[in-house]
């Protein structure tokens, strides 16, 4: 599962960021990373086609991962919390993560931005479209299901199926995290490292992912949505 979505993606990630500290001049630091972007042509109706292709391929290892879960006798009904509870505490329980994440966040985004260990990001690169904070909602959407569902539900899942203690898995989820951020620079690694430790540590207790999946999904639209309006008035955004 991995080989074919997050794994892979970190892989390059850590390409993307070693041919950075070998190849350009200042290192990380002299790159610019773009985390939400939409295709950009002459024909509108070619580039929503394009964009809503890459959200359905984004959820393509979600949809597997579920199938994989509802066909073991282990997991049947998913058995990651996907509908466990009622959905109003669920979007509560995901709000709160959100700030508990986001606000120390975007102070280790400042200090990675002054201290030169992380590129500059071009958080959003979508052209400015009737479509686009549309658009950015879905990514945002995406980005929370791909990542929780399978990142922290099924990878958890999977690894206490093989016998690994709550540490090592704890460990490994929160690793692989960080390593698809990467191309951010070692800032993007380490808050994404955080954020993985936080949010598998309280799976593995809860069994819940939904919340996750809603605080993520939060977190990205602040992001994408704030640097469309900030961008002008903050420089280190």
């Amino acid at each position: 599962m991995l080989g074919v979505s997050l794994g892979l993606s970190g892989v390059y990630a850590l390409l993307s960021y070693l041919r950075a500290e070998l190849t350009v001049k200042g290192g990380i630091a002299a790159t610019t990373a773009t985390v939400a972007s939409g295709a950009k042509t002459s024909h509108m109706g070619l580039d929503i086609a394009y964009d809503v292709t890459g959200l359905v391929a984004g959820l393509m290892p979600v949809l597997l991962v579920l199938v994989l879960l509802s066909r073991d006798p282990a997991t049947a009904g998913f058995g990651i919390g996907l509908h466990r509870r009622p959905v109003r505490r669920e979007l509560l329980l995901g709000a709160g993560f959100a700030a508990l994440i986001g606000i120390p966040g975007l102070v280790l985004v400042w200090a990675a931005h002054n201290l030169g260990v992380s590129a500059n990001l071009a958080v959003v690169d979508v052209p400015d479209t009737w479509y686009r904070v549309p658009l950015l909602l879905l990514q945002a959407a995406q980005n929370g299901a791909l990542e929780e569902i399978v990142v922290v539900g099924y990878l958890l899942t999977r690894l206490r199926q093989m016998g690994w203690s709550n540490g090592r898995a704890l460990g490994a989820s929160g690793l692989l995290r960080g390593s698809y951020h990467l191309y951010q620079g070692l800032g993007g690694f380490v808050g994404n490292l955080v954020m993985g430790l936080i949010f598998a540590w309280w799976f593995q207790r809860t069994r819940r992912v939904l919340p996750l999946v809603v605080a993520h999904f939060l977190l990205d639209v602040f992001a994408f949505v704030g640097f469309l309006y900030l961008r002008q008035h903050i420089s280190w955004i």
